[in-house]
């Protein structure tokens, strides 16, 4: 593509040599420039692209986007100066992969809670109905069936577009993707346009980056003010920020509820370890997942699959089919008459949430023992929260290692001790080593009881020094049993 073509959705500072030429790539990284390509310079939040520019034109880059021209320009080279280039990156990304979100419907689910859930269910949901979709989640990327392994919850902007190209040239008619809070405050999704924006909760998460909840609250709000006119927003009124999101929209606002009037309304009818019986618009239904949160996200994807121009009947009976996603409320049964659950919960909310659900199928019949941790090198804030939440509702609590990082496994237990009082401490223990935590749990638990294993979820790994060793709660549970 001619470099002039590239720069037609931007507006530059100036322009220093030809826009007459060729270019065969965009990159943000010097290392995977190749000869004829576009580099684009970012300050992130541990490098600085701009110190990489004589790198990537030593590689072959033939034009450089960034924020200030360096003092010293090498002949031949075009320099296109820009305010923001975090902006402008996504912008000529799209662009140089042929505006692959023109070509589909792309809806994107944001909120500290649920977005996995929601989004992956509304993928299945949208297979179910015979169409090729496209994921792009936590857990996995997917092109219709093929599998694309991910890094990040939402990837940068030139790894984002390709994959949305790659989706758009398979024949995906529906992409549904995850956004979060740091793709939006980096602009990752800059030059995409969204068919729909879902808004699940907000609660305390990634302090460590945002500083401050309003700050999160800002950058989620962003996606929602940024939605074009002619696409829908669908937000949670039972969060007390569900219409705080969409106050500055431009597009069409729908709500969803379990409690309030609004226009996908909700409620649980029965509730048990296999599932639930629920009424949505009047309608019943029976599902395979359990909790409140689920019957919440469960709304969201039939509001979202009604906007998106199915019949409320037919979503219904899609809905019945659907499965839990991995390492979400995941329940393993053991030989000894007690149940294991597996979830991802790592914020105060989500374990909360995961708690109450246990509660709410016990009904004080049996106990729960709870096992959990928090990730090393984030939100140091939460981990005395999580512990407090943890020992309130179970009736014994084995604080342990999440991913501890390059952190000390004992200073964070030590940081979540902190937060219990003597009565707490009375009904918990600590123990470093996760296998140790999860079979003492399991030597603890009667029949009738319920273990929560959370933190992890989906996650097969441990990482600690930088290194990621193979570690799986499900596979621990599972060894325990058959042993």
């Amino acid at each position: 593509m001619v470099l002039s073509e590239l720069l037609k959705t931007i507006q530059p500072i100036q322009i220093i040599g030809s826009t007459e030429t060729e270019i065969t790539g965009v990159n943000i990284d010097s290392r995977l420039v190749q000869a004829g390509h576009l580099f684009m310079a970012m300050r992130g939040t541990q490098t600085d692209g701009h110190a990489y520019i004589a790198v990537a034109i030593e590689k072959g880059a033939v034009a450089v986007l960034c924020e200030d021209v360096p003092e010293e320009r090498k002949e031949g080279i075009t320099y296109i100066q820009v305010k923001d280039s975090e902006d402008a990156v996504g912008k000529v990304a799209t662009t140089f992969y042929d505006d692959p979100t023109s070509k589909i419907e792309l809806v994107g689910v944001t909120g500290t809670n649920g977005k996995t859930t929601i989004a992956t269910l509304l993928y299945d949901t949208f297979r179910y109905f015979g169409y090729k979709v496209g994921l792009i989640s936590t857990v996995c990327n997917y092109i219709d069936d093929k599998a694309v392994p991910t890094e990040h919850t939402t990837p940068d902007p030139i790894t984002l577009n390709q994959l949305l190209g790659q989706m758009a040239d398979s024949g995906c008619k529906y992409v549904f993707m995850e956004v979060s809070s740091h793709s939006i405050a980096q602009k990752r999704i800059s030059g995409l346009r969204f068919a729909g924006g879902i808004f699940t909760n907000l609660t305390r998460d990634h302090l460590d980056y945002h500083k401050t909840v309003e700050n999160y609250l800002k950058a989620k709000k962003k996606f929602f003010d940024d939605m074009p006119k002619n696409a829908f927003s669908l937000t949670n009124l039972d969060d007390k920020n569900g219409l705080v999101m969409t106050q500055n929209t431009r597009s069409k606002v729908y709500t969803y509820s379990l409690r309030s009037l609004c226009d996908f309304k909700g409620k649980i009818l029965e509730s048990h370890f296999e599932g639930m019986l629920l009424d949505f618009n009047n309608h019943e239904l029976a599902v395979r997942f359990i909790g409140r949160f689920n019957a919440s996200n469960l709304l969201a994807v039939f509001g979202a699959a009604v906007l998106l121009g199915k019949k409320e009947e037919d979503v219904l009976v899609a809905l019945s089919t659907l499965h839990p996603v991995a390492g979400r409320f995941d329940a393993v049964r053991s030989p000894k008459g007690y149940t294991a659950i597996v979830d991802y919960a790592h914020t105060p909310d989500a374990l909360i949430n995961v708690l109450n659900a246990i509660h709410g199928v016990l009904e004080g019949k049996g106990k729960v023992i709870t096992v959990v941790g928090a990730g090393g090198n984030r939100d140091k804030g939460k981990r005395p929260i999580m512990a407090k939440e943890a020992a309130k509702a179970s009736d014994r609590v084995i604080i342990t290692s999440d991913n501890p990082r390059f952190e000390e496994p004992q200073d964070i237990i030590n940081d979540m001790l902190a937060g219990l009082d003597k009565d707490d401490m009375q009904k918990t223990i600590s123990i470093a080593d996760r296998r140790e935590a999860i079979k003492t749990a399991c030597m603890l638990a009667q029949p009738g009881d319920v273990i929560l294993v959370a933190g992890k979820g989906h996650e097969n790994y441990q990482e600690t020094k930088g290194v990621k060793h193979h570690f799986d709660d499900k596979e621990e549970l599972n060894r325990v049993f058959n042993g």
